[in-house]
């Protein structure tokens, strides 16, 4: 019973030590960001290879998030006939919900993830306090234009994704259900507002910030080495992945 209630400590001592990381790095990348200043060059590189490279994989996985909505809803639209519902059930669960969560969680498993591990391979190898010896600052030259890319990056993938979805949904519903896709896009058009898509986008950009701050912090906290690293990527991983689930639990509750 000692030793399970001293684990219990420690653990709640590290999910503290974490939470608190965390919050000082945002401090720093707000104080980093005043006045506005990023490195172009960095800023660039990690918007191609955080936006651009995640596109197919983020395409892929919409389209058939979008097809599944449709094919599970199948049996509950012919038993009852509501087909005039389809387009606004699965447009609204997919703007709202499906879309942002899934590529958020995908984003953070390849983007996140690598992003963290790059970070942590700097730190393990000394190159971050190399920065520091040359008086370049590591927040100024790394993580703001990481956690900018990041954000715009989301942003995007998630409107691309969206609209995905919505196409994948509408296909699998032809498909399925021999609907007319006249009847889905009024369905969808009468039915839902674009504070809807906003919901969903505002969002992703919360998650975008949340997902950058984890993985530079874990990036940036890595010790021990090799095996340091692959610490920092799992908790980094599990991290991202509570934060988004819980900022959509309280962005539900607080946005209309």
């Amino acid at each position: 019973m000692q030793r399970f209630f001293a684990q219990v400590g420690s653990s709640a001592l590290d999910i503290c030590r974490d939470a608190g990381g965390i919050i000082i790095l945002f401090g720093q990348v707000l104080r980093a960001m005043v006045p506005p200043s990023l490195d172009g060059r960095e800023f660039v590189r990690n918007l191609h290879k955080m936006g651009n490279l995640s596109v197919p994989i983020v395409v892929l996985t919409a389209f058939f998030a979008g097809a599944l909505i449709a094919i599970q809803s199948a049996v509950l639209v012919k038993r009852f006939n509501a087909t005039g519902l389809v387009g606004w059930a699965g447009g609204y669960a997919i703007l709202r919900e499906i879309g942002p969560i899934l590529i958020a969680l995908m984003f953070s498993g390849r983007v996140g993830s690598n992003n963290t591990a790059e970070l942590g391979t700097m730190t393990a190898t000394e190159q971050i306090d190399g920065l520091r010896a040359l008086a370049i600052d590591p927040i100024r030259y790394l993580i703001v234009p990481r956690v900018v890319a990041m954000m715009i990056a989301l942003f995007a993938l998630t409107v691309i994704g969206d609209l995905v979805a919505l196409g994948g949904g509408a296909l699998f519903s032809m498909i399925v259900l021999q609907m007319e896709f006249s009847t889905l896009y009024f369905s969808l058009v009468d039915n839902l507002a674009p504070t809807d898509f906003l919901h969903g986008i505002i969002k992703s950009a919360v998650f975008g910030l949340a997902i950058a701050i984890t993985s530079c912090y874990f990036g940036m906290a890595v010790r021990g080495g090799a095996v340091g690293v692959g610490r920092a990527v799992n908790a980094a991983v599990v991290a991202a992945a509570v934060s988004v689930l819980l900022l959509d639990f309280f962005l539900t509750y607080l946005l209309p």
